[in-house]
């Protein structure tokens, strides 16, 4: 998948999080059709295993409600995960920075790490130093997180 225009690496923080930026994006693009068909599937928390699933599970705040917020317009990113924050799961820092380390790291010698071979494969980035489902999806993005050492400021 090329660079898709309006979204954001996966690394990138709103408040004390990596990820939940990215959603928003992907709430927006796809509302307003920018979304490329092959993230579509990916959108949501029906399916256990997506990262938008796991985000909100973590929140504690249902995708859609989520997304009906975010397309509310007039808030900024920040203020939408406030929003989230007062109606879900408190969260400490610890359990924030530990969330930043989960996501960082899955595919790496855990439940997804079937998948990922796979992925790298049909993606054309064999060779690549992809240990983790979002080194994937940054490398399938055009971005080199190994090289911008992307983990580091999360």
């Amino acid at each position: 998948m090329p660079h898709v225009p309006g979204l954001r690496s996966c690394y990138a923080k709103v408040g004390r999080l990596i990820y939940f930026g990215r959603l928003l994006d992907k709430i927006r693009l796809h509302a307003a059709g920018e979304l490329p068909a092959d993230y579509v599937p990916q959108l949501g928390d029906a399916q256990f295993y997506t990262l938008d699933g796991r985000c909100c599970r973590f929140l504690g705040v249902p995708y859609d409600a989520v997304r009906e917020h975010a397309l509310e317009g007039g808030s900024d990113d920040e203020e939408i995960l406030r929003w989230v924050h007062a109606r879900g799961t408190a969260r400490t820092d610890e359990e924030c920075h530990m969330w930043n380390r989960f996501i960082a790291k899955l595919g790496w010698r855990d439940e997804r790490s079937a998948v990922l071979p796979g992925r790298i494969q049909e993606s054309g980035l064999v060779g690549k130093p992809i240990e983790t489902l979002i080194d994937h999806i940054e490398y399938d993005e055009g971005r080199d997180p190994v090289r911008d050492r992307a983990w580091e400021s999360i």
